[in-house]
């Protein structure tokens, strides 16, 4: 087949329905102006690295049925990043267009429910080609929203990943916001400054029902653990039977970037301001005195 994109091959081709179902199989429903014929394979390719995986239509795990595919992911070795799709034959590729977002937030949320290694989505670009993108699911408190009232930092959300039944059973659970400073000066000779940095942690009782959680810290708490120290408080949620201490972030949605988009105004505490923002990667932090 050509190595070049989106020549070669005379067929107009668009997704109308897209979705990796819960088995991590890309399920593709085709508005084609002919039918798919023998030796046609489906393309995805790495959009960093360019590296392809090529899966011909009549392979094992793929299934063609009245211009649908059923494409089994797992098998494919695919790394993090985005893929973009194809569809080619000898002649050459044409890379697949989309009219469908691909997913929905329901959808997402019920993927999450289950441990996993990888997290698969099918999406439609900027510019309305259907592409796959694929990220580590490490377990996570997925957050829902975010709120400052009464002096309290609150966050409810859906555990991620954790492999938890979403049922009625409750969960002991600790949120803990923590802030790292400068390392501390033992009384040594030579004035040796220590190994490590000192954190201040403060910590408040959570509620987890199922995978819902809501937590509420009291950010008078927090100013006065450090009242002289600007920083940022990084939150984390332990609970009952998840081996790991879960970092809270916002991911399983459309808005990539949300320190760029999302804008928090500040509330003052005993006249420090004090407000929630997300890192590069969409993980959730709280700046005090910033």
């Amino acid at each position: 087949m050509a190595s070049f994109d989106g020549e070669g091959l005379r067929m107009r081709v668009v997704v109308t329905d897209a979705e990796v179902t819960l088995a991590d199989v890309l399920s593709l429903r085709l508005a084609v102006d002919r039918p798919l014929k023998p030796g046609m394979e489906l393309v995805l390719r790495h959009r960093a690295t360019g590296v392809e995986r090529q899966i011909a239509l009549s392979a094992a795990g793929v299934e063609v049925r009245d211009a649908a595919l059923a494409v089994s992911l797992s098998p494919l070795t695919l790394t993090s990043g985005r893929w973009d799709a194809y569809l080619g034959d000898e002649e050459g590729r044409t890379r697949i267009r989309s009219v469908d977002p691909g997913f929905s937030l329901d959808h997402l949320d019920t993927y999450a429910l289950s441990r996993r290694t990888l997290a698969y989505r099918a999406y439609r670009t900027r510019n309305g080609f259907l592409a796959l993108k694929i990220c580590a699911a490490e377990p996570a408190a997925e957050v829902r929203a975010v709120w400052f009232r009464e002096g309290r930092f609150e966050v409810t959300g859906l555990l991620a990943y954790t492999g938890l039944d979403d049922d009625d059973s409750r969960h002991e659970a600790t949120l803990s916001l923590h802030r790292s400073g400068p390392a501390q000066a033992p009384d040594r000779p030579g004035g040796d400054t220590g190994e490590g940095a000192a954190e201040t942690t403060v910590a408040a009782v959570a509620t987890v029902q199922g995978v819902r959680f809501h937590a509420a810290v009291s950010l008078v708490d927090v100013v006065a653990a450090d009242p002289e120290g600007a920083g940022t408080w990084e939150p984390s949620l332990e609970v009952e039977g998840v081996p790991a201490p879960l970092r809270l972030a916002s991911r399983l949605d459309d808005v990539d970037g949300k320190r760029r988009r999302l804008h928090y105004p500040a509330m003052r505490v005993d006249g420090v301001p004090v407000r929630p923002c997300y890192t590069a990667d969409d993980e959730l932090r709280i700046e005090v005195g910033v």
